[in-house]
């Protein structure tokens, strides 16, 4: 060692009390994916309860299943497909989306929702009007419901859910987009025709 070094080193051992060496001791507090998943699973309950708790809605599907429905439309899957799972009938899982406001446009895309929610003829009369049957009636009318009142509630429990579980399909196609971006501006204008 020449001078230098050691008067550091003599530096830095007044400066640690005489230790010869510094060391953080590791705590594994922070990274676990097993709490996020547990916490994301506690908010969506919450979600939920908040949700039957304002409406009242009832349901034969339990908690659990609220959630499963609730995960099977962010990830596309169809409320057959979510029946079969779920031991019920198809249109218990269509009732249980729209009283957690998980409607979109193609719930009822051949009819303005908002002259259907607010029409207060029967079924059967709609059905006419509109050239389809009254089950398709019924549940244009049940899709417009759901849409009102989650307006009315500013889309607050549709927002709560898109956080909650549309992120990290979010977030792996925004990662996408950027690294095809970024390999298109890295590109741009180079040469292609190249003979080797």
């Amino acid at each position: 060692m020449n001078e230098k070094t050691e008067e550091l080193r003599d530096i830095f051992t007044n400066v640690t009390d005489g230790e010869d060496t510094v060391t953080e001791s590791q705590e594994d507090t922070r990274g676990s994916l097993e709490k996020d998943e547990r916490s994301i699973e506690d908010r969506l309950e919450g979600v939920i309860a908040q949700m039957k708790e304002r409406y009242g809605f009832e349901t034969p599907l339990s908690e659990a299943g609220l959630k499963q429905v609730a995960r099977g439309y962010y990830d596309h899957t169809s409320d057959a497909e979510l029946a079969a799972k779920l031991d019920v009938e198809e249109s218990t899982v269509f009732e249980a989306r729209c009283a957690l406001h998980l409607v979109d446009a193609d719930d009822a895309d051949e009819v303005d929702l908002v002259a259907i929610r607010d029409r207060e003829e029967p079924d059967e009369t709609l059905a006419a009007e509109y050239d389809v049957d009254t089950e398709t009636i019924s549940r244009y009318r049940k899709v417009a419901a759901a849409k009102g009142e989650s307006r009315a509630a500013n889309d607050r429990y549709r927002e709560e859910f898109d956080s909650l579980l549309a992120d990290s399909d979010l977030a792996s196609r925004m990662a996408t987009d950027v690294r095809e971006d970024g390999l298109e501006d890295a590109t741009e204008g180079m040469e292609t025709d190249v003979s080797f």
